[in-house]
């Protein structure tokens, strides 16, 4: 079967260009011109990959964001001529998986979806072969079964792209990881403007384990190299 792309985007223009080139790649393409129709398909359809503007009428793309967030894991991929650091970081708190402003490169938004059904399906599919489990360094802990991430026993709530980040880290304690080889670990593929998007998921990450965001104890960040889970 086809993987299904939704294009929630409200400019036929944009819409005919990305279906020309997902179509040519094989993806079955589902256009929405606004947010609640966009809603309504992910409600009622196997959606692969949704794809959404912020400007929307009707449910806007934040809005959007964050129902389809409390409904499932779908990959999120934004598009949208916003491109201010607080535009990003909004997206990405509320659940957006990646960021891409416009104007774009259609062959990179292609890049982008073939990246997100890798890192969200495929690594599903290799976790499978575990059977319950669990890291648990200091007060943290995720299981790689479930894909849940606890904090002195009470669960917290991480976005795909965050628990992928932190299996990573904590996989290999004390192991530094550069932000490309961390973009390129759960995501297959390394752009010059991810640079930005792996800072803001780090700093969402710490703010959900960490007692103290500003003086972390667990994930550290090594200057002029990159991340580590520190060795509890």
């Amino acid at each position: 079967m086809k993987n299904k792309i939704l294009i929630a985007e409200d400019d036929e223009d944009i819409i005919g260009l990305l279906t020309l080139y997902l179509e040519k790649e094989n993806y079955e393409v589902i256009p929405a011109n606004n947010g609640e129709e966009a809603l309504k398909i992910v409600q009622s359809t196997k959606i692969s990959v949704v794809i959404l503007d912020i400007m929307m009428p009707k449910l806007n793309g934040y809005e959007l964001t964050k129902k389809i967030r409390e409904m499932g894991t779908v990959p999120i991929l934004i598009l949208s001529a916003r491109n201010l650091d607080s535009d990003k970081i909004l997206g990405l708190d509320l659940g957006a998986d990646d960021y891409l402003t416009k104007p774009f490169n259609p062959l990179e938004v292609i890049a982008r979806v073939k990246s997100l059904i890798r890192r969200t399906y495929d690594y599903n599919n290799d976790e499978r072969v575990i059977e319950d489990e669990t890291i648990k360094l200091g007060n943290i802990s995720i299981n790689l079964d479930t894909f849940t991430a606890y904090k002195n026993d009470q669960e917290i709530r991480l976005t795909p792209t965050e628990f992928k980040i932190l299996a990573l880290l904590m996989k290999s304690p004390g192991r530094v990881f550069t932000k490309i080889q961390i973009y390129e670990n759960i995501n297959g593929e390394y752009f010059e403007s991810d640079d930005n998007t792996i800072m803001v998921h780090m700093h969402k990450l710490r703010e959900k384990i960490e007692d103290d965001s500003k003086n972390p104890i667990y994930i550290k960040n090594v200057r002029g190299l990159g991340y580590k889970f520190e060795k509890i």
